[in-house]
């Protein structure tokens, strides 16, 4: 059942009352984390999706690169002045809030091959059928459950116009992980009306 279920998938969303039909055209994208490769990935997949509807969009990568930010630390004034001075409408943030482990046991398989001839009658019939059973042992298996959280704020007024909480399950590989979840994220901000 679990291996038929989405890998990664938006558990829910949340749209300001204040959002404004207005939707937005330039959109600063912000993975917040330490991990270069992964802010990387996830910043360039979300780029590509909403490139994909007209968005132009800028990774903060590009703008406060790594060595940057730790050279003049993580100052959002600075920040937020460098978006609002781009003319981006909205900055889009994403985050790990938590990631959990789950323990499950897969139960074994035993196979037994059906005999030619009654079994029951002896014991050497018995035994002989029930020794060539064959028996796979089960085993347990760890899942990795990765909480994501997805926020737009307007850039002018720096209120949060929208959030979405999304699960990614046992994901296979940054690069796939990434991949579903910016198709998911950009998914449910077009069916919330804040893109086209």
């Amino acid at each position: 059942m679990t291996a038929c279920a989405p890998s990664t998938e938006v558990t829910g969303s949340w749209r300001s009352p204040n959002a404004t039909t207005q939707t937005y055209n330039r959109v600063m994208v912000a993975a917040l984390t330490d991990n270069v490769q992964a802010r990387q990935t996830v910043e360039n997949n979300l780029q590509q999706e909403l490139q994909k509807r007209g968005i132009t969009v800028t990774k903060s990568i590009d703008v406060f690169p790594p060595a940057m930010m730790r050279e003049r630390g993580s100052d959002s004034d600075m920040i937020l002045e460098r978006i609002q001075g781009d003319g981006h409408d909205a900055i889009l943030t994403v985050a790990v809030v938590d990631e959990e482990t789950e323990t499950r046991y897969v139960p074994g398989t035993t196979y037994a091959p059906v005999g030619r001839f009654g079994w029951y009658g002896s014991f050497r019939g018995y035994y002989n059928h029930w020794y060539p059973t064959m028996y796979d042992p089960g085993y347990y298996r760890e899942d990795k459950i990765y909480f994501l959280e997805s926020n737009l704020y307007d850039a002018s007024s720096e209120q949060l116009l929208w959030s979405a909480q999304s699960r990614s399950h046992n994901p296979s590989s940054l690069s796939r992980a990434s991949e579903k979840f910016a198709e998911v994220t950009v998914g449910q901000m077009q069916k919330d009306n804040l893109i086209q």
